[in-house]
């Protein structure tokens, strides 16, 4: 067949057209919910989202899935002096996307910023001994320690705090009051923002690494668990995207509905509820143990959260570094847990439904986080099996910052919590316990070996002697196993539910972070 010159000009036409629809109408934008405000996103502080930190801030290394590191804003990097010295090479190309240079003084300037507010960052046990962080020249920095720190690399290679933000941003060349912008190195850089609405982030133009195929990344602030999955039903969002966004049973509901894609994670930190040492009814570690034998942990398993998260024997998972060490998990036995209460003088007495002591009933309270959506359900299970053996457990929820607060003061019988996961797990988790900068330091004061405990972290996260180092984190996991100070209930895992033509949806070593820049349709 031949085609005569007006038939094949509109088959060009045709085609052009359809070329150029596809080049415009391109999607390169994702919208996903947060159930809040990104807040505060000094890189220094910890008042902002982490994954938005992450978006906008960049380390000197990165942190890899299989525990090693690579080059990231240092090409690379040595270390000497017995462990006590490190020496980055800098990437030469790099600026922040307010066009200042990033090299070795503005590294300085905001390391300097950071260790200016030390006692803002006492979990970090790097932080109490780096002795000076010097720029030898442009592009190589140095930094030096009082005493070698295996975990430095971990440490400086998380979110926060030793990213790096422009020295156009500090007040006065510090951060600790304070940024006048959140402007750092990364692939993205903040846009638009409407407290508590939504959130705009731009691929940055001037990116000195790999561009992200996604261009804009709009966050909506959805608090209502079901308000979200709603919007993403009704194609008002792209994503939906952590831990505690969506429950069990609603995400096998997103399994089964063909337009939408799935993805869980491996398991990333350890669910928890923590127990106050120092709370009179909690003091004795009988009582302790016996409310660790009344929790099934297979029940939580697979009533709450549907097998998608295994049960938790151990504070830390055995694949966490150090905590394969064959503890003895607390297995459920109402008959041994009410064998204990009678031990710890806890008593039934006729005509009164809960057990007493010196004529006082047991009465203790549980607080969780009423924006994660799976704490209550287990809240409201702990209070009916608590009842099954005369124990009254009350059960509070409060909004997030809240419920952080209560923690950090210790003004809790019990509460939930969780690890931190890798890489923070276990020297970074361990390590803040020993200052009150979270609920643990004051739930294990009324312990006799607390002081003990404090110690042989510390000489772990300095000793060079890998023998050693096991030997000093055995005794502290297994010291916190025997006083039944945290209830492990199930080893969590990361959850997002997109639509179906959204691709490169990975989980980054840390739980936190959400890797947009790997997306793309």
């Amino acid at each position: 067949m031949h085609l005569n010159f007006n038939q094949i000009k509109n088959v060009l036409m045709v085609a052009l057209l359809s070329l150029f629809s596809l080049n415009c109408f391109a999607k390169d934008d994702i919208t996903f919910a947060n159930f809040r405000d990104i807040r505060d996103l000094n890189p220094h502080l910890y008042g902002g989202e982490m994954w938005a930190q992450n978006m906008l801030y960049e380390s000197l290394v990165h942190y890899n899935e299989d525990g090693t590191f690579s080059p990231w804003l240092a090409e690379s990097w040595t270390i000497t002096n017995q462990g006590k010295t490190y020496t980055f090479k800098l990437r030469k190309d790099v600026t922040f996307s307010d066009g200042a240079k990033f090299d070795a003084h503005s590294a300085k300037l905001n390391w300097d910023a950071v260790l200016a507010n030390k006692v803002r960052h006492t979990w970090l046990e790097m932080v109490r001994l780096i002795t000076e962080v010097k720029a030898v020249d442009d592009y190589t920095l140095q930094v030096n320690l009082s005493e070698p720190y295996y975990p430095f690399l971990i440490e400086i290679a998380v979110t926060r705090p030793m990213r790096f933000i422009s020295p156009n941003a500090m007040i006065d060349g510090e951060t600790k009051n304070g940024v006048k912008s959140f402007i750092g190195t990364g692939p993205y850089v903040l846009g638009d923002h409407k407290k508590d609405q939504y959130a705009i982030f731009n691929a940055n133009p001037n990116y000195w690494g790999k561009k992200p195929q996604i261009k804009t990344v709009k966050m909506k602030v959805i608090a209502d668990n079901q308000s979200r999955l709603m919007a993403l039903e009704k194609g008002e969002i792209d994503l939906i995207y952590g831990k505690n966004m969506v429950d069990a049973d609603s995400y096998e509901r997103f399994v089964k509905m063909d337009k939408f894609q799935t993805l869980m994670s491996k398991p990333v930190s350890s669910r928890m509820v923590l127990m106050n040492t120092t709370r009179p009814q909690l003091n004795d570690v009988n009582v302790r143990r016996a409310i660790e034998h009344i929790i099934s942990k297979k029940d939580i398993s697979e009533g709450i959260f549907n097998s998608s998260e295994a049960p938790a024997d151990t504070l830390m998972a055995t694949n966490i570094p150090y905590a394969n060490i064959g503890l003895k998990p607390y297995q459920y036995d109402a008959k041994l847990a009410e064998q204990l209460l009678d031990k710890a003088g806890w008593i039934k007495v006729d005509g009164q439904h809960y057990r007493q002591k010196d004529g006082k009933p047991f009465e203790i309270t549980l607080y969780y986080d009423s924006n994660t959506a799976s704490q209550k359900t287990i809240a409201q299970y702990m209070q009916d099996e608590f009842e099954q053996v005369g124990l009254k457990l009350n059960i509070h929820g409060e909004e997030e910052q809240g419920y952080r607060d209560r923690q950090k003061a210790g003004d809790f019988d019990m509460v939930f919590d969780i690890s931190w996961g890798m890489p923070y797990d276990p020297q970074s988790f361990l390590a803040g316990m020993k200052l009150p900068v979270y609920g643990d330091y004051i739930a294990q004061q009324g312990l006799q070996e607390k002081s003990q405990i404090d110690a042989n972290i510390s000489k772990a996260l300095i000793s060079t002697d890998e023998k050693e180092r096991q030997e000093l984190y055995r005794y502290v996991l297994e010291t916190l196993h025997n006083e039944a100070v945290y209830i492990p209930l199930t080893y969590e895992r990361n959850r997002a539910i997109a639509i179906k033509s959204l691709k490169g949806i990975e989980f980054a070593p840390s739980q936190f972070d959400i890797p947009f820049d790997k997306m793309h349709y």
